[in-house]
């Protein structure tokens, strides 16, 4: 397996962090963040304007067509510029699975996201380990009856549309991805540790046509692709957000001196910016694995999902409180750019379910292939 990109994705990186880096620098971020704003309907805009929103959508409906391999590329440039931005709700959660599964009228709902007008989300997780699903589809008429509830959704009521996994049919039914629009559903506000927001959704009973199922089957084909996109995102965006703790540390450690002397020169200290790398490096390749597997369309990507889950939930999470204790005092400091990665770190771990969870996972995957 060859972990270097080639060139048509190095361009799409470079073209992502250039952008970020004007659009998202340390001062726009501070102004965002006084708005109280959902997102940066700026930044998002220059994305799509930019091509880099349509980069991972279909031909059909105006993109590029590129995979999971260059939406990894792209989402990694979000999380090392922490760019408030929908962009994993809309292309993780949501555009993955449409484009692979949707009918033409559905995918149809991707166009406007080519330039940066419109934000989709998909509801992933559930109270109790992720990945479950209880939420439940029954056949009523010519549509279905929606019930269950559904946490951390991003973007909710910014939406135009939610992806809604269900079981049709009852508890043990084959698991289905249904558009929802948000009013037909009751979103409450949840706490977060970003400025991104973040719901909880009840179904309470929610009546939607037949068109509404993605693909106009309930064959478990769509779900698998939409957990395996929210996993693979998430993932994606905590290797970006650790490469950007960790050059902000480095960076710090060079200059910041104590006893005369500058704190990179102290062997504690070296120390543990190498356990931070090893933790980002670890995360890296099973990102890099798990996005490869996927791309090939090979079945074996669950368990590369779950390691780099693992990592992104544990270890990373560790080496961000170790990049806030070698700031000392003002990696606390909210003026100061390290607490905007610290909090997506931690985000991104709740959503995935924690360490534990993770854990579990990845011996279900060992056990099923034993």
């Amino acid at each position: 397996m060859d972990f270097n990109l080639d060139e048509t994705r190095q361009e799409l990186r470079d073209l992502a962090a250039g952008l970020l880096g004007r659009e998202a620098s340390r001062e726009r971020l501070e102004a965002f963040e006084k708005t109280g704003a959902p997102y940066d309907a700026a930044v998002w805009k220059a994305l799509g304007q930019a091509g880099l929103l349509g980069a991972c959508l279909p031909e059909a409906v105006g993109g590029a067509g590129l995979g999971t391999i260059e939406l990894t590329v792209l989402l990694r440039e979000i999380g090392a510029h922490v760019a408030p931005v929908p962009a994993y709700a809309s292309l993780a959660l949501a555009a993955a699975t449409i484009g692979a599964h949707g009918t033409p009228e559905q995918q149809a709902l991707l166009a406007p996201l080519n330039d940066g007008e419109a934000v989709l989300t998909g509801a992933y997780r559930e109270v109790g380990a992720s990945g479950t699903v209880a939420a439940t589809a029954r056949p009523d008429g010519d549509g279905y009856v929606l019930d269950g509830v559904k946490t951390y959704v991003p973007y909710a009521a910014e939406a135009s549309r939610i992806l809604v996994p269900a079981r049709v049919g009852g508890p043990d039914g084959a698991i289905g991805v249904f558009l929802v629009e948000p009013a037909a559903v009751k979103i409450a506000p949840q706490h977060s540790a970003t400025t991104e927001p973040l719901s909880r959704i009840e179904l309470a009973g929610a009546r939607v046509g037949a068109d509404a199922l993605l693909g106009g089957a309930a064959d478990g084909a769509a779900w698998t692709t939409f957990r395996r996109a929210a996993v693979a995102g998430a993932v994606a965006l905590s290797s970006g957000v650790i490469e950007g703790a960790l050059n902000l540390t480095t960076e710090y450690v060079k200059t910041r001196e104590q006893f005369g002397r500058a704190l990179a020169q102290f062997q504690a200290v070296t120390m543990q910016v190498g356990d931070v790398y090893i933790a980002k490096r670890t995360l890296d390749v099973a990102v890099w694995a798990a996005a490869w597997r996927i791309a090939e369309g090979r079945a074996d990507a669950d368990g590369d999902l779950a390691v780099a889950a693992y990592s992104a939930c544990g270890p990373v999470v560790e080496a961000l409180y170790t990049c806030q204790h070698l700031h000392g005092g003002i990696g606390l400091d909210v003026t100061y750019p390290l607490h905007r990665y610290f909090g997506w770190g931690k985000q991104i771990g709740h959503m995935l379910g924690g360490a534990a969870d993770q854990l579990d996972a990845l011996g279900g995957v060992i056990a099923q292939e034993a």
